[in-house]
């Protein structure tokens, strides 16, 4: 069971929010996600300075693209995303022309991840693997916090479940340290964490302890 990377999502509006903050944790995370919120409000602009800014580390263009996957895909990679999202309710023709675009301009790099919102199903999961796609994004949203929601059993049974079919799941929404240890065990991928770094009085210090809990509970 390989060690969790750690991924910060830069969920700014504003463009030089996103890069203070990236600036701030860069050094100390694994992959560094341009915010769907800041996506929309400047474009891929946030993506290209992220990749000038840190050529060496993963960088990831949370588009939760529904459509046009070929074009939206080939757009981000230009400006060097490794790796693009699509909302899980996409059709598989355009997951299939997002993974094809990506690694058209990053190679074996390039990668599609579904991000799995609202209702979803195994056979549509098996329908992502067998299109090539094998990572998956399990997310508690923010609204479903807000709403009183936490993780739980239920949550980690659906994670296992991914696993066992061979997908590379990262776990997102409301993370902190404290709760990491509930996925002892198990082979996340990738966890993601927001705010809960970005947003610290110390952002380096907050990744390094989602770093240094990793490697405490995975070895």
């Amino acid at each position: 069971m390989a060690r969790p990377l750690l991924q910060v999502a830069l969920d700014h509006s504003d463009l030089k929010g996103a890069i203070k903050a990236a600036v701030s944790v860069g050094d100390v995370v694994d992959v560094i996600e341009a915010g769907t919120v800041c996506l929309l409000q400047v474009g891929s602009e946030l993506v290209e300075v992220l990749r000038n800014l840190f050529p060496e580390k993963t960088i990831v263009a949370d588009t939760k693209c529904a459509d046009a996957g070929g074009t939206v895909a080939k757009n981000n990679a230009e400006k060097g995303a490794d790796w693009m999202t699509c909302i899980c309710c996409a059709t598989i023709p355009t997951m299939k022309a997002a993974l094809k675009a990506i690694k058209e301009v990053r190679g074996d790099k390039g990668e599609i991840q579904v991000e799995l919102y609202g209702d979803w199903t195994y056979e549509q999961a098996q329908q992502w693997l067998d299109a090539g796609i094998s990572q998956a994004i399990y997310h508690q949203s923010r609204d479903a916090l807000l709403a009183g929601e936490t993780w739980g059993e239920k949550d980690l049974n659906k994670v296992k479940k991914l696993i066992e079919m061979g997908f590379r799941v990262s776990v997102t929404g409301g993370l902190s340290t404290d709760t990491l240890k509930l996925f002892k065990g198990v082979d996340v991928f990738t966890f993601i964490a927001g705010r809960g770094i970005t947003e610290a009085k110390d952002p380096a210090a907050a990744a390094q302890a989602f770093k240094d809990e990793i490697a405490r509970i995975w070895g």
